[in-house]
């Protein structure tokens, strides 16, 4: 522990000055870190039974071999790494998965293999962070996209675990930011062995941003399977809907929903016995977004309760986790949200896969390559307002050949797109060619 100690002191002497900056508020804030977890608790934010884990501080023990760190966000992210844990794990390797968020721990419990480690990330105190590498040892660290925090990575290097930035992507937003803080994001990104960019804008952000050895190897999420459905629950929801004209919205936001129930209204007109399921981002609005549809005169039904639509529902909302792969098997049209509103839009990938013919509003910049395709080949149809909306929702309901020319097309630009796991894996190789070596050593 002293070791590791000086290392990191010796470390943050040579930082900017807003870095040795954030490490002493990072210190200074450890003794208000009870009542932090405390209030996240209640706002179900954290997992009870799991609080020590965002101390550093884990009831697991750390797997004999070496061990590969991946460390996401949140649910996007942990879903983007699925089939690169697969590909590791056929290699005989142990992972370690983190990420911030309850829901993305109750995806990885439920999507992922009981043998992939999952732990709740730190919170960014050196104090943390050091009884967290100091208990894991990671043999190999990836991070996924941008979810960069300081201390984790400086600690990372100090340490001289190997780290690659993976699926990287810097926002249209986040990059003038970081620009007018070259110095910190630089000594950052100089920490990566090497950052393996989306695309080439992204590529281009990190480099001049201060990234070493940065290259072009695609978007992950491009390369997700479809997302799983249970038989039994798949085909009593499609009994209790047989002949419906359905709509999904997946992964709303607020002020979406809104929209879509008066896109409802409005269609409902034409296509009397329509459905439409709500999928909200975060399963905790579903109540709220049940408040909104009584209040339009329609009537709700909410998953949440284990309520199934009836042939009176007018609006699902499906406010549970990890079942988009179900209702994106009951529509063959998928709105995706996060794209009305300022947020950036949704990954598409999923439902594509899964046949649907897809919606989005004008703001999708968090996947600004994807959705360029896929509107420029006509794999996808854009809605600027609630009247474009209803006329774009209203078509696909009306044309079945419509829907399936758009169907067809989107489900060619995905795999036009796709080959970046493929291309991560030979930029990893070099590491993992070095973990093998362990290996060996170690059943030697």
């Amino acid at each position: 522990m002293r070791s590791s100690a000086a290392r990191d002191l010796k470390m943050s002497n040579s930082l900017p000055m807003t870095l040795r900056m954030y490490q002493r508020l990072a210190s200074g804030l450890v003794p208000l870190a009870p009542a932090l977890i405390k209030r996240r608790l209640k706002q179900g934010k954290e997992d009870p039974a799991r609080v020590g884990e965002r101390r550093g501080l884990s009831r697991d023990v750390r797997p004999h071999g070496p061990l590969v760190w991946i460390h996401g966000a949140s649910v996007g992210e942990v879903l983007a790494a699925a089939a690169l844990i697969e590909r590791l794990r056929d290699l005989n390797l142990r992972i370690l998965l983190t990420s911030g968020t309850v829901t993305s721990a109750a995806v990885v419990a439920k999507r992922f293999p009981p043998d992939v480690i999952h732990q709740y990330v730190p919170y960014d105190s050196p104090r943390y962070v050091a009884r967290f590498l100091d208990h894991w040892k990671p043999s190999l660290a990836l991070f996924i996209e941008s979810d960069l925090w300081p201390n984790l990575i400086l600690a990372g290097a100090a340490r001289r675990v190997p780290m690659v930035l993976i699926n990287g992507r810097m926002s249209p937003r986040s990059f003038p930011r970081w620009r007018r803080l070259y110095g910190t994001i630089s000594a950052l990104l100089s920490r990566f062995d090497i950052c393996l960019a989306q695309s080439k804008l992204d590529a281009e952000r990190f480099s001049a941003l201060g990234g070493r050895d940065v290259l072009i190897t695609g978007n992950l999420k491009l390369d997700v399977p479809a997302p799983p459905a249970d038989p039994a629950k798949l085909e009593r929801l499609m009994a209790m809907t047989r002949g419906r004209p359905i709509i999904v919205a997946a992964s709303t936001h607020p002020g979406e929903d809104e929209m879509l129930i008066t896109a409802h209204r409005s269609l409902a007109g034409f296509f009397p016995q329509l459905l439409t399921v709500i999928v909200p981002r975060h399963p905790d609005r579903g109540a709220s977004i049940a408040g909104l549809i009584t209040a339009s005169g329609l009537k709700p039904a909410l998953r949440s309760r284990e309520e199934l639509p009836t042939a009176a529902t007018d609006v699902y909302v499906a406010d549970t986790m990890g079942e988009l792969g179900l209702f994106y098997r009951l529509s063959g049209i998928v709105f995706m949200g996060g794209s009305l509103i300022h947020h950036g839009g949704q990954n598409p990938i999923e439902a594509i896969k899964l046949g649907a013919a897809i919606v989005h509003g004008p703001h999708v910049f968090n996947f600004a390559d994807v959705y360029e395709a896929l509107d420029g080949r006509g794999g996808a149809r854009q809605a600027e307002t609630q009247e474009v909306l209803v006329k774009q929702l209203g078509q696909l309901l009306a044309d079945p050949a419509v829907r399936d020319k758009i169907q067809r097309a989107g489900s060619g630009v995905v795999e036009q797109l796709g080959g970046a796991l493929d291309r991560t894996m030979i930029a990893l190789e070099p590491y993992l060619m070095q973990l093998r070596i362990e290996m060996g050593a170690a059943n030697a």
